[in-house]
């Protein structure tokens, strides 16, 4: 269980890597070296003034906005939450200055786009330098198998009947193009246009997809970038934020409503005009770098690292065997697939607070408070709520026209091992009561 939350976490200041399948035409070690020290910001991701400043073991400073601060202060309570890193309180990293407290640039964005929320300070010292090892939830997948073969029971048959049929449609229904990305991560690559439509073409059918080509493209920008707003963030040790954010909104009607990487699917013509708009220097090398880098990280997040990767195929794949063979991506659908359930908001915390038990257990036992997106170090944080030996003091705060934040009011809180209610979560259902993106048709006929 432990060895599984440690393969989850990458620490982008050591050169150890993970183990993954073999026949594959890049390691991880190969894309480690490119990303690092071939692109223009590729130092940022080990010299981030976010893991410099956990690295260090000094107090750590970050904000939470919120709807919800006078209930906050009626339970006199904080909650965990779910999404990219799992069980954590979602916050933005916060730099002490003379002045006031200065919000990295995710902050600042978080502050000019929620106006409707509040905005709450929390200082943070923790027992010793906190390990800069961020949770990447696109290595989630085994976890999720595993805890739903754990908690199976929960489920009636037929909803578990429905459960693996819908991820056994979705395979096949996707499987040429799941084995055309095995056979671009081998060395035989299909030309990168070509590539991106048949991408794009899939998504629906396989929503997963839809949020590796983000995380994909959003890596893309934040290292290439040499824009100067670009150049002006990273003086400040910070990437880039503003980017995928762009990339995000323009692509996919209503993202700035409800962001569901599921529906990232954007064609090659879409996907240059949209990088073009973004930065104009960036689009000649776009397509070509997703489908190295899709295809590559697909294979190492999909498959078990025991398998020689120019062997599988997709094609005909029955569920205990995918178990065996990929059950990363077994486990990325099923977890998928589960938030379309009628029962789900009655069956969610029997699953994920399943899980948030063992991340808390794997970041209590690391001696990490302070969890934060390792996909890429972008300045994405959290609270570990269950951790037992850091002190913490909460605030209110308020924004001056510098766009400093200053605490205007102590709070008296309690950080609770919990998570909170499905509704509170970034994995709510949307008006219609159904689970974001993520529709009901079946497999088959979404890509006819």
């Amino acid at each position: 269980m432990h060895s599984e939350w440690d393969n989850a976490h990458t620490d982008h200041t050591s050169s150890a890597t993970r183990p993954g399948p073999s026949g594959l035409a890049e390691t991880e070690a190969d894309w480690r070296h490119h990303l690092t020290h071939e692109t223009p910001n590729g130092w940022l991701l080990s010299g981030n003034a976010m893991t410099n400043t956990l690295a260090a073991g000094r107090p750590i400073h970050l904000m939470h906005t919120t709807m919800a601060l006078d209930a906050i202060r009626t339970s006199g309570h904080l909650y965990a939450s779910t999404g990219c890193l799992v069980a954590a309180l979602y916050c933005a990293p916060l730099t002490p200055e003379p002045a006031g407290l200065r919000p990295h640039n995710l902050g600042t964005y978080l502050l000019e786009t929620k106006k409707h929320t509040r905005t709450l300070v929390f200082e943070i010292t923790p027992d010793a330098p906190v390990p800069p090892k961020g949770i990447d939830y696109l290595r989630l997948g085994a976890i999720h198998l595993r805890t739903y073969l754990t908690h199976r029971s929960f489920l009636t048959e037929a909803e578990d009947a429905q459960l693996r049929r819908a991820v056994l449609d979705r395979l096949r229904a996707a499987a040429p193009f799941l084995d055309t990305l095995l056979a671009n991560a081998t060395g035989k690559p299909t030309p990168d246009a070509e590539f991106i439509d048949q991408l794009a073409t899939t998504v629906p059918t396989f929503p997963f997809l839809g949020y590796l080509y983000f995380e994909v493209l959003s890596e893309y920008l934040l290292l290439h970038s040499t824009s100067h707003e670009t150049k002006a963030y990273s003086k400040l040790g910070e990437m880039n934020n503003r980017l995928y954010k762009r990339l995000a909104f323009s692509a996919v009607q209503g993202m700035d409503k409800l962001f569901d990487l599921s529906r990232f699917n954007p064609r090659h013509e879409v996907l240059l005009q949209l990088t073009r708009q973004i930065e104009a220097g960036l689009t000649s090398g776009v397509a070509r770098f997703t489908r190295r880098r899709l295809s590559h990280l697909f294979a190492t997040v999909a498959l078990s690292p025991s398998q020689d990767a120019a062997s599988v195929t997709f094609r005909d794949a029955d569920f205990d065997a995918l178990a065996a063979t990929t059950p990363h991506l077994l486990g990325q659908l099923i977890f998928r697939e589960m938030r379309i359930i009628d029962r789900y908001p009655q069956l969610y915390l029997a699953f994920e607070q399943a899980k948030a038990l063992e991340a808390w257990a794997y970041w209590n036992t690391e001696g990490i408070p302070t969890p934060f997106n390792g996909t890429i170090p972008k300045g994405e944080i959290g609270i570990n709520t269950a951790y037992p030996r850091s002190a913490y003091t909460v605030w209110a705060a308020e924004i001056c026209e510098r766009g400093l934040l200053h605490p205007v009011e102590q709070l008296d809180l309690t950080l609770l091992p919990r998570l909170a209610e499905l509704s509170m979560t970034a994995m709510r259902r949307d008006q219609t009561g159904k689970a974001a993106g993520h529709l009901r048709q079946r497999a088959q006929n979404s890509i006819m």
